[in-house]
């Protein structure tokens, strides 16, 4: 493996996509910031991606707040240029409109909306000195249509598409690839997979384009990575 003199920085770096984009990206050469809440959740994907010779640094990171958000990113820019942000943080739940209370509603937008505003200014405040850079952002179906019990987090998903449709405006212009990827599907995690055996039984679970896989998000990322400038995809949406 050739390594890049480059950071990609994964805000939200969860045990499936978060974990799958940190791997296609440190395999091809970049050195990676991973950021969740909870560090120690980091190891075994620091060490699946040493192991195979990529390179890797993992932090704690809170991305509703400034301070850390700003930070986190320094910190990768510092390491080597930072050439890809991708906002990954997930904020899914369901509460029936009368449930939904003013802390959870706050808390969702908060973690899909406002933390995705602040990832995106503060790796735009890097990149445009450089005239180059790549600001992804991870949506889902909430983010174009509003479903039964999902009033936090399709308000929180529109707004995050719309604070990324702004900057693709913005920044398209300046040498910034901004682009929001709409995954149109339940993905592939242990906790899917058990809503789906009690709806549909244990036998759904076999048909192979009941789930999206996280490994196919992050080649779809890097997809939108390779892209050249003369066809930049702003919106991709995914499905099995």
């Amino acid at each position: 493996m050739q390594q890049r003199n480059a950071t990609c920085a994964v805000i939200g770096a969860g045990d499936y996509i978060g974990a799958e984009i940190a791997k296609k990206f440190a395999a091809e050469g970049f050195t990676v910031f991973a950021g969740r809440r909870d560090v120690a959740k980091l190891e075994p994907l620091v060490k699946e991606i040493e192991a195979s010779g990529g390179s890797i640094v993992a932090r704690t990171l809170d991305a509703r707040k400034e301070d850390e958000v700003t930070a986190f990113l320094n910190d990768a820019d510092r390491h080597a240029p930072l050439e890809v942000c991708i906002f990954n943080v997930g904020a899914n739940v369901n509460f029936p409109i009368l449930e939904t209370t003013d802390r959870v509603f706050r808390k969702v937008w908060e973690m899909a909306c406002w933390a995705g505003f602040l990832a995106g200014r503060e790796s735009a405040r890097l990149m445009l000195p450089r005239g180059q850079g790549n600001i992804f952002f991870t949506g889902a179906t909430a983010s174009l249509r509003g479903g039964s019990g999902f009033s936090a987090f399709a308000s929180a998903k529109f707004g995050l598409r719309a604070v990324a449709q702004s900057m693709a405006r913005e920044l398209g212009p300046k040498n910034i690839h901004v682009a929001h990827l709409v995954i149109d599907s339940g993905v592939d995690t242990a906790w899917v997979r058990q809503r789906r055996e009690q709806l549909w039984g244990k036998e759904a679970l076999d048909n192979p384009d009941l789930l999206m896989r996280p490994a196919s998000v992050a080649a779809s990322y890097w997809q939108l990575y390779q892209q050249p400038r003369s066809a930049w995809t702003f919106e991709m949406e995914i499905r099995p």
